[in-house]
């Protein structure tokens, strides 16, 4: 017999959570802890277990997400016509969501299947299951109706796309988005200059002249006692690059970092550059058992020309990923152009989608999914020799 428990506080997960043999700090207690106390203020999660005659078999993660106008598109000083098409754009998607995933992190980290036990189209219906009891709850708790469910992010060779039958049945369609970047280090590179002397000559020279323009920098890691003191000045920077995205559906709290820092601890780190002492940029990153996963990062704009402030984070990633045993780096999926110039790679991303209001055709909800995260075109970067 198989069934089902909806956990709200992770301080009701079952012990033998962290026993099963998944391999995702995402989906292990530390980091669900670390999220549920910061949170973005309309982020909430829920955890799903799975058993099999009382045996825990699957988990699953699925967050509430309360989407309006403001939240998703945050610069407002486009023009009047961007301005109306974000207002139509918003009657469609403003409310509550359920999404069976992590909506904060590029990537399926949102639910895990033990397949010597369970079938996955069993599990997929179990969660239904779960999916219909918490739209029950929020409308009767809340007054809220959930328009919108999703599952995310599944890369093409997935397994989960062979459930066809199941989605169909639901209404959740599958719309192509914004692919994933990921860096694959090689066999041939033990060291961070190796990757650097594979370099062909125009990217070598890209190199040498982004570290030149970082040479009054200095870069180093910070403690958990630094990012304490100075959750103000991290979130500033964070806040800096986070409002200029076109759209964006959380913001994250202040002390996000900090907590993420107390309960994952040497799996998480930061990475401050200073200028004349004071702090102008940071980078974070998950250490994901044996993927380097980039996090969240910030910077003081009026430097990060000057410095190529992003450019020089994005080759520290690679570099401490490949000195310290990574064999993938995740780039998540935004400027693709500049994360190709350094070596990553475009994977293809797909989620399943619905909206509750049947009267709103799949035609309509795709269109709406291709302006909240079209699928922009780009040019992919070749930086290596040809023997690469």
């Amino acid at each position: 017999m198989v069934t089902y428990k909806i956990y709200r506080k992770t301080s009701q997960l079952p012990s033998t959570w962290d026993n099963l043999p998944v391999k995702d700090v995402f989906l292990k207690s530390p980091f669900l802890k670390a999220l549920e106390a910061s949170s973005p203020n309309n982020i909430t999660s829920y955890y799903v277990g799975v058993f099999k005659q009382d045996e825990l078999v699957g988990i699953a993660i699925i967050q509430r997400v309360q989407m309006y106008l403001d939240d998703v598109f945050r610069d407002v000083s486009n023009s009047f016509l961007k301005q109306t098409g974000k207002q139509l754009v918003s009657l469609f998607v403003r409310g509550n969501a359920l999404v069976i995933g992590n909506l904060m992190h590029t990537g399926q980290h949102g639910i895990y299947i033990n397949s010597n036990k369970i079938s996955q189209d069993d599990f997929l219906n179990i969660i239904q299951k779960a999916i219909d009891d918490l739209t029950v709850e929020i409308k009767e708790k809340f007054n809220k109706k959930i328009r919108i469910i999703a599952f995310k992010d599944y890369f093409e060779e997935d397994s989960i796309h062979q459930n066809k039958s199941y989605f169909e049945s639901q209404n959740l369609y599958k719309i192509q988005v914004q692919p994933n970047m990921l860096f694959h280090v090689l066999d041939t590179w033990k060291t961070s200059l190796d990757y650097i002397n594979n370099f062909n000559k125009k990217y070598k020279r890209r190199y040498k002249v982004a570290r030149k323009k970082s040479a009054n920098l200095t870069c180093k890691e910070l403690d958990l006692n630094y990012i304490s003191s100075n959750s103000d000045k991290l979130f500033t920077l964070y806040q800096n690059v986070s409002d200029n995205a076109r759209v964006n559906s959380f913001k994250l709290p202040k002390n996000h970092f900090l907590c993420l820092k107390k309960n994952l601890k040497e799996n998480f780190k930061v990475f401050g550059y200073f200028l004349n002492n004071e702090l102008v940029g940071f980078y974070t990153l998950i250490l994901n058992n044996k993927i380097l996963e980039t996090y969240f990062l910030g910077y003081n704009k009026a430097l990060q020309r000057k410095h190529q402030l992003y450019l020089n984070m994005l080759f520290n990633m690679a570099c401490f990923g490949i000195d310290n045993g990574f064999k993938t780096i995740v780039y998540a999926r935004t400027a693709m152009e500049i994360k190709s110039s350094i070596g990553a790679k475009p994977h293809t991303m797909h989620v399943y989608l619905k909206h509750t209001n049947s009267f709103i055709a799949n035609t309509v909800l795709k269109c709406i999914v291709k302006y909240m995260n079209p699928i922009r075109k780009w040019e992919e970067r070749h930086p290596f020799n040809e023997s690469i």
